[in-house]
């Protein structure tokens, strides 16, 4: 935090003190009333019957206009932070011109007479442009054809370039990121200022104004209590009158300010700013700071497998021979099957192939014979020019296009699933002549991860369609509580609302259109910035860098927060409970004597008490501030070990601390000679 984040927090606290506003934070204002009432005891004490000497009113009103401003100061610093970090954000905002199309043309066939170049301001909703190697994309937007390589790193952080193409659920681009190679045709789906930056701004500037649910029923129970405490304050004066005990307004007020929750009181928009700030700092767009907060209590996690619990590159790992084929020929099938085939499995098939010393000529493989995957017929393959024709494809694919199958093929397919991998079948002219193995490794350390969300308390799901005995090792490899294989994505949905229908609290992640209905049933869905629009409008969070797991961390954020502010709370209240046995036997042991054995902090005076109080009261604001914007420190363990910990160092603290607090206050008072 810099000086001029600071004094301008500083300036803005002073604003701050404007009832109109600090009404809406009820212990405060009534802070504020009463800093108020005491100046005009200390301006005109013979109106109050006021019998202390005017420097004693004077020390309470200084003391208490320094416990206001530290309180707005705290949400103004949180702010100022936010504000920073919103600046950042807008300085990654770059004006770049577009290519807009004239008309809507195949992408071959686009030319330079077709292109309209405009700034990014001018392009609409809607509109498409024409983007090539080298371009910065204008806006966010959707691929409606081709595919490229893309630089996120300026929006991200991400040094690695992503692929992005048409058709699938890697189609979203995102305003200000860069073309590295290729070119494509962009549909824009963002109007201006509706950007994914945009909303990234926005939501760290509206975060100082939209309290959430939790904080909202904090609020309401912090001011019941001080409603009750200015009850009991307010009437002390009426038994003070029948123990023939005079209790002079500023003791009073004394008395309510101590035991009011005023520390909780100033740090509540402070915690709730500082966690949304967080949330973006990890490139998540929280639709609201309740998708937050249901983050922190989630007890169920709906994850995909391939992409989110594995890499969701599946490999060539081996190739083997079924019957009376051999190595060879199991190896070169599928190296002719899979010469044409782009995607990362047919790349892979054919680098292993190479790897094991196959070669085949180009001229033999004719480009037309290809047949692309279709996922009627479960297969892909080539026909060669001599009439030879082959296929790879499911084991169901297979067997169904197979003249005859061999009995082990289903054995050796089923020994590739029970090892995590998938296995593909090998046909050459209706003949069963090997298997390839595929393999999709678990991402680094998901094990870890998996562990650490199970330890908060939270059941992990994984829904995937391979088979039972691949879902089944995957399952077992990541450390997962259940898992549903041969699942459709239109089951999902299913799965939350019976899991909501429990009691539970459910979270997952998808970036597929047909991710969206269950995002936007679950308690918190959360979607990739890569994935389709639907999905991204179906969530109630969207990240910015496309990991699924990322999942976990916003888990981590929600919880923080909501363990920032139990904590605060929890060492509020102690606090009070400390202050209570201070004030009330400086208070009243004149006429009730045997209040006096209640002073345990041997105090020197009732003035010394006092003021020793309130000067902790206004000082533990400030000293708070850096633990409410950096947030409690979050370890992953149940909720019970969790209640028990803060409960003995925060409500320990918070009954330690004021005792020794006050009394060194109190003798460095007496010390200077105050008293």
């Amino acid at each position: 935090m810099s000086r001029e984040q600071v004094y301008q927090a500083l300036v803005d606290a002073i604003k701050k003190l404007n009832p109109g506003y600090l009404i809406k934070n009820p212990v405060i204002f009534v802070t504020e009333l009463s800093t108020v009432l005491i100046i005009a005891v200390t301006i005109a004490p013979q109106f109050f019957g006021g019998a202390q000497g005017r420097w004693y009113y004077s020390a309470i009103s200084a003391v208490l206009v320094f416990t206001v401003v530290f309180a707005t100061f705290a949400e103004s610093l949180a702010e100022a932070q936010g504000e920073a970090h919103a600046e950042s954000l807008r300085a990654m905002k770059e004006e770049v011109t577009g290519n807009r199309l004239r008309e809507d043309k195949p992408l071959e066939e686009i030319t330079e007479e077709d292109l309209e170049e405009v700034s990014s301001e001018e392009i609409e909703k809607g509109d498409l442009v024409y983007v090539e190697e080298g371009d910065m994309i204008p806006r966010d937007g959707s691929i409606v054809e081709g595919s490229a390589s893309i630089d996120e790193s300026a929006i991200t952080g991400e040094s690695e370039p992503v692929i992005r193409q048409s058709g699938g659920d890697k189609s979203s681009v995102t305003g200000g990121t860069e073309v590295l190679s290729d070119n494509l045709k962009i549909e824009i789906t963002a109007a201006a200022g509706e950007s994914f930056l945009d909303e990234m701004i926005g939501l760290v500037e509206t975060a100082s104004r939209e309290k959430t649910p939790n904080e909202i029923s904090l609020t309401l129970l912090l001011a019941s209590f001080t409603f009750i405490y200015m009850l009991v304050v307010t009437t002390l004066t009426f038994f003070g009158n029948y123990v023939h005990l005079n209790v002079e307004v500023a003791d009073q007020i004394a008395l309510l300010i101590g035991l009011m929750p005023t520390t909780v009181g100033a740090l509540l928009s402070a915690i709730r700013i500082a966690g949304m700030t967080r949330v973006t700092r990890d490139n998540v767009i929280a639709k609201s700071g309740k998708a937050v907060e249901s983050a922190g209590d989630l007890d169920v996690l709906i994850l995909d497998k391939t992409g989110t619990i594995t890499t969701g590159e599946r490999t060539a790992t081996e190739f083997i021979p079924i019957g009376s084929s051999d190595n060879s020929s199991a190896a070169k099938a599928a190296f002719q099957s899979s010469f044409y085939d782009e995607t990362t499995e047919g790349r892979s098939i054919v680098a292993l192939a190479e790897h094991e010393g196959e070669e085949v000529s180009e001229d033999k493989l004719p480009e037309e014979g290809f047949t692309e995957f279709s996922a009627e017929t479960g297969m892909s393959g080539i026909d060669l020019d001599d009439g030879t024709e082959i296929r790879k494809g499911s084991i169901d694919a297979i067997e169904e296009y197979a003249d005859s199958v061999p009995g082990e093929l289903d054995d050796k397919a089923d020994e590739i699933a029970d090892s995590g991998g998938t296995p593909l079948g090998l046909a050459v002219d209706g003949k069963v002549v090997g298997l390839i193995e595929l393999q999709d490794e678990l991402k680094t350390g998901i094990e870890e991860r998996i562990a650490e969300i199970k330890k908060m308390g939270i059941k992990t799901v994984m829904c995937t369609g391979d088979n039972e005995r691949t879902a089944r090792y995957i399952a077992e490899q990541a450390g997962l509580d259940e898992y549903y294989a041969e699942f459709q994505p239109e089951e999902k949905i299913g799965l939350v609302e019976e899991e909501k229908a429990k009691g539970h609290m459910v979270g997952m992640t998808g970036d597929g259109t047909n991710d969206a209905p269950a995002l936007a049933k679950a308690d918190v869905g959360l979607a990739m910035n890569a994935g389709t629009a639907a999905a991204k409008e179906a969530g109630n969070m969207v990240d910015m860098d496309s990991d699924p797991t990322k999942l976990i961390e916003v888990v981590g954020i929600g919880k923080q927060l909501l363990m920032t502010r139990g904590s605060l709370t929890t060492f509020s209240i102690a606090n009070d409970i400390s202050r209570y046995f201070a004030l009330v036997p400086a208070l009243f042991s004149a006429s009730i004597p045997a209040l006096g054995k209640m002073n345990l902090m041997n105090l020197h005076s009732l003035q010394s008490v006092v003021i020793s109080s309130l000067i902790y009261n206004s000082l533990i604001i400030p000293f708070l501030v850096p633990l409410a914007m950096r947030g409690v420190e979050y370890k992953p363990v149940s909720a019970s070990q969790l209640l028990t910990r803060n409960l003995f160092l925060y409500g320990g603290s918070g009954l330690v601390v004021p005792f020794l607090s006050i009394k060194l206050i109190d003798m460095l008072l007496v010390a200077v000679g105050v008293f």
